[in-house]
């Protein structure tokens, strides 16, 4: 058995600053500036670039002529624009993983959709964010349903976008989600590529996508852009 790689300093600023970027500690369209990083994740100027460029690999930060690293800023546009490119690319990986699916396949979604299952939703703080647990749940189920597609390139970036989805859905405000029992969407899902029934497990993500997005151009994404 292959003995895991432990974490270097790259990777625990990559994941420190990730998770306070996305937990709204680090504003979109805030500056990055190298010396405050240096010193708030006591790390080398060479650490903080490394990290600073697998961020804005997965569209979380952005580089600017004489500016440096900021923070990649939201919008409305931006987010209908990423809700279509999702909703092509994601639907397409899906179909290509029922067709290719096999049973390790199968059992990963089974296990990822019953981890964020009994996973609580939101932060125990009383925000009304959601938890960093439940956030990593959800990815991780969303990507074991893409995962049994042979393609690479469209994994990664179907990855990429869900990446950048991801400091939308992180900065919303579920609590208003009254209405939408997101369990049972996620629960459809699964079952639909389980019994690889590829039109009705696309078109549920699909919706899936598309109601966040709804909800958060109504209701949380105000709360987003006056931050």
């Amino acid at each position: 058995m292959t003995t895991p790689k432990a974490p270097t300093r790259v990777d625990r600023v990559y994941s420190e600053l990730r998770a306070d970027i996305l937990a709204g500690r680090q504003h979109p369209g805030s500056r990055l500036p190298f010396a405050d990083l240096a010193t708030r994740y006591q790390a080398s100027m060479g650490v903080i670039r490394e990290a600073l460029t697998r961020l804005q690999g997965e569209g979380l930060i952005e580089s600017e002529p004489q500016s440096g690293f900021r923070v990649v800023a939201v919008s409305a546009e931006a987010l209908q624009h990423l809700t279509e490119a999702r909703c092509a690319i994601e639907t397409l990986v899906l179909r290509k993983a029922i067709e290719r699916g096999d049973l390790a396949w199968e059992s990963e979604v089974l296990a990822t959709h019953h981890r964020l299952d009994r996973t609580p939703m939101l932060a125990p703080d009383g925000t009304g964010r959601l938890s960093d647990e439940w956030a990593t749940a959800h990815a991780a189920f969303h990507l074991a349903l893409l995962a049994g597609c042979p393609n690479p390139v469209l994994l990664g970036t179907a990855a990429s976008l869900r990446d950048s989805a991801e400091l939308y859905q992180r900065l919303s405000v579920p609590e208003d989600v009254s209405e939408r029992d997101i369990p049972a969407e996620h629960r459809a899902i699964m079952e639909a590529a389980l019994a690889h029934d590829a039109d009705t497990a696309a078109q549920l993500l699909a919706q899936h996508i598309q109601r966040t997005t709804d909800i958060l151009l109504h209701t949380g994404f105000q709360a987003v852009q006056e931050q």
